[in-house]
């Protein structure tokens, strides 16, 4: 893994990439398969490498939001108890998911423009969280994180903003949380569908947390909801650029 041409610049890109995700409680799955991509790294190896990747990066933020009193346990589990199983099935399919990714790209295009206040200014009131609707979205967002190789906060934290179901810190804690036990499902589903981990995989775990550790500091307790909104923007535009180039 770690021949790849270039690597040093890709380590260096590596922490950046994960302080980004992580300031807004996302894991970075995205943003690591598609700087893997860009530096031609093995396909096989790609998948279980960032969703070992957001295991320890979403662990850390979901650690300083929680901290800052951001975690909705309710909101949380709805989500979750469908997207864990599906996700760990999701793991164990190996297809290929080139339409799924530039539909997936357009639909981000939406929630970029929302989060830019393009549809109009963000409404600050909560609505009451529809536990069926939650549940059915938790599920196709956990199928489609084990598929892909995402944890699915990139998904979730959009919809929990334009349904107003919490506000931006409570939508990153519950995604952090969210995108590591999906990550968890559907690597042990690729596991046991035969996928290895390779051991140079660690390396790249330790030089991801150095900027997992700031970005969940920063983003849980110094970026203010205004930053934080236009962050993950720039997050979702780096997304849809992997799902439409790679």
């Amino acid at each position: 893994m770690l021949q790849t041409e270039n690597i040093f610049i890709f380590l260096l890109i590596l922490p950046i990439v994960s302080f980004l995700y992580s300031s807004v409680g996302h894991g970075g799955a995205s943003g690591y398969l598609a700087l893997m991509a860009l530096f031609s790294f093995a396909p096989e190896t790609m998948k279980p490498t960032a969703l070992l990747l957001n295991l320890f990066v979403a662990g850390i933020s979901f650690y300083y939001y929680y901290k800052g009193g951001f975690f909705n346990k309710k909101l949380f589990l709805s989500f979750a108890v469908t997207s864990i199983p599906l996700a760990f099935l999701g793991g164990t399919i190996e297809v290929d998911a080139t339409i799924y990714k530039k539909i997936l790209a357009v639909l981000l295009v939406f929630a970029i423009l929302k989060m830019l206040n393009v549809f109009g200014k963000e409404n600050e009131t909560i609505k009451d969280l529809k536990i069926g609707q939650a549940l059915i979205i938790g599920g196709i967002i956990g199928f489609f994180s084990g598929l892909i190789g995402i944890g699915g906060g990139i998904i979730l934290t959009p919809i929990i903003l334009l349904l107003h179901w919490g506000n931006m810190k409570e939508a990153a804690a519950v995604s952090a949380l969210f995108i590591w036990v999906n990550s968890a499902s559907g690597l042990i589903g690729q596991i046991s569908s035969g996928v290895t981990i390779e051991i140079e995989s660690f390396l790249l775990v330790a030089i991801a947390l150095v900027g997992g550790v700031l970005g969940g500091y920063y983003g849980s307790k110094k970026i203010n909801n205004q930053s934080l909104r236009y962050i993950l923007a720039f997050v979702l535009v780096i997304a849809c650029f992997k799902l439409i180039f790679t």
